[in-house]
């Protein structure tokens, strides 16, 4: 017993050697990355998130990092980092995190398309149906966000699934509508093809017109729903929000 004990204790002196560096290495303020060295963070974290052994946790951690990237102005290595994710889902949520991201910043619009291009053939990569028609879906509305509406229109138009494309182009006219656009947001619904697609978009669409105080396209949205009992709700949601009624009964 203690011919074996001896024969292990120098690989264990090792391992309690080799931790202690190592966790020696992690906090001292020599060899860690200065707090405001973002990139230098970024990448550290980066390289520590490949040993995140559950594939959820992990995937979703490099979900965050993409889209910090794509804030800091790093779009290129916010596009590396799409490969490293294996979840499909999560693929189309980091492809949406990273284009509303680029939405809100102040980009040329010939160097938006040319990221939102990019972004596009990301997507094209993701083989699972539903999460590769989300991704779309996300671009379209980023592009929308962006004022790139003949993007979003292009966009949305490519998905081949009716009721994902219905959903698409619906997403777009509410972004549309949220901006105050809805010369935009009414081509966009009349883009699809369903009739109970188009009237749920118009229903959406006047509602958020009415709480933008829009009263007038707010209005004429309404009118376009061919279900009374849906076009009645959208005019009374109009009328409350014109005239709100001190007495709630």
């Amino acid at each position: 017993m203690y011919h074996k004990i001896t024969c292990f204790l120098p690989i264990f002196l090792l391992f309690i050697t080799l931790s202690t560096k190592l966790s020696a290495q992690e906090t001292n303020p020599a060899t860690i990355c200065h707090v405001k060295d973002r990139t230098c963070i970024l990448e550290k974290t980066v390289k520590n998130t490949a040993s995140i052994n559950n594939t959820t946790w992990r995937d979703q951690t490099y979900r965050e990092i993409a889209k910090t990237y794509a804030f800091d102005g790093e779009f290129e290595r916010a596009i590396q980092i799409i490969s490293k994710i294996q979840t499909p889902d999560t693929k189309a949520m980091t492809i949406r995190g990273i284009g509303m991201t680029l939405a809100a910043q102040k980009h040329p619009p010939k160097e938006l398309n040319r990221m939102f291009s990019i972004l596009r053939v990301e997507a094209e990569k993701i083989s699972h149906p539903a999460s590769y028609a989300i991704a779309l879906t996300y671009i379209a509305m980023a592009q929308a966000f962006a004022n790139d509406n003949e993007g979003a229109w292009k966009t949305a138009s490519d998905m081949k699934n009716d009721a994902l494309r219905h959903k698409a182009y619906g997403e777009t006219a509410e972004i549309q509508a949220e901006k105050g656009d809805f010369k935009s947001a009414q081509i966009s619904i009349e883009e699809i093809d369903s009739l109970a697609f188009r009237n749920k978009a118009y229903n959406t669409v006047s509602r958020i017109l009415s709480d933008h105080a829009l009263f007038q396209d707010a209005y004429i949205a309404a009118n376009a729903i061919t279900n009374p009992y849906k076009k009645a709700q959208a005019i009374q949601h109009m009328l409350d929000k014109q005239r709100p009624r001190d007495v709630k009964h």
